[in-house]
Parts: C-alpha cells; structure tokens; sequence
C-alpha cells in the first residue's frame, strides 16, 4: 500500500512528430511557465517524462493529482505541451499547445506498478491534414498503461 502522497512517474509519447517541430513540455501557469525539453526525440516519437504528486483522493475515489506540470480543475486534469512558436521556435509556421489528459488512469493502475515503473500514454504528433495535432488530443489505444 502506498502513503497517502506519493510521486507517480508517467512518461508521454508523442507518435510521429511533424519533422523539425519543437514540442516542449510546460511546467507552471502560462505567464510564468518554464518551457521543459523532451527527455528523447526521434522520428518516430518525442518522450517526455515527469512526476505528478497524487495526494489522496477525489470525491468520486479517483487519485488527486498536483504538481507543477498539472493543469486544470482537479476532476479534469491535463499537462501542456507547447509546439512551434508556442515552444520558442520563432521560425515555425505553427504554433500552439496540446493538452494531454491525465485523468484516464486510477488506483488499479498506481497500484499494478512495479518499483521503478512508470504510467505510459501515447498521442498523436500529427492532425489528418499533416500539421502537428493541437488542442486537447485523446490519447491513442490502449491508454494508460503500465512500463
């Protein structure tokens, strides 16, 4: 069983990235955010790993989840990624954030993973037309799942 405050390690993968596009992650609120770079990037996918502090329990028994990466109101919580002008990259033809939910996972999950393990999710890098996705994004099958 774990403490009732613990740090949750995820990692967010971000599949077939437009080439040559800056995607950062944002730690902190808008005006004062801190611009975070991925922890690797390829062609095939861009990986951004943090910590979210899971502090006891919503009403409805989901994890509450804080922490300088997480945004929004504690049922409906995300992290931004920021792309192209939005991620400091002046030249960019695009511009703008994503938002990643982090609310599809629950205590079955927390508690399956092993010491050193992470929570993995997947979204897409590019919309259908071909420019990076942007806006809030689902994330792709399966969802969550365990490292």
């Amino acid at each position: 069983m774990r403490p009732e405050r613990f740090e949750l390690p995820i990692r967010i993968m971000v599949e077939r990235p437009v080439p040559g596009l800056a995607i950062v992650l944002q730690r902190g609120q808008a005006t004062k955010a801190e611009l975070v770079a991925p922890a690797s990037r390829s062609t095939a996918a861009v990986a951004f790993d943090l910590e979210v502090t899971v502090d006891g329990r919503l009403s409805d028994g989901r994890p509450r989840l804080l922490g300088p990466y997480v945004q929004g109101p504690p049922a409906a919580r995300f992290v931004y990624l920021a792309v192209g002008r939005y991620a400091g990259q002046a030249d960019s033809e695009w511009g703008g954030r994503v938002k990643v939910p982090l609310g599809d996972f629950g205590w079955n999950e927390i508690e399956a993973l092993a010491p050193g393990g992470r929570l993995i999710a997947r979204i897409a890098g590019r919309s259908p037309k071909g420019g990076p996705a942007l806006a809030s994004l689902r994330l792709l099958p399966p969802g969550w799942v365990i490292l």
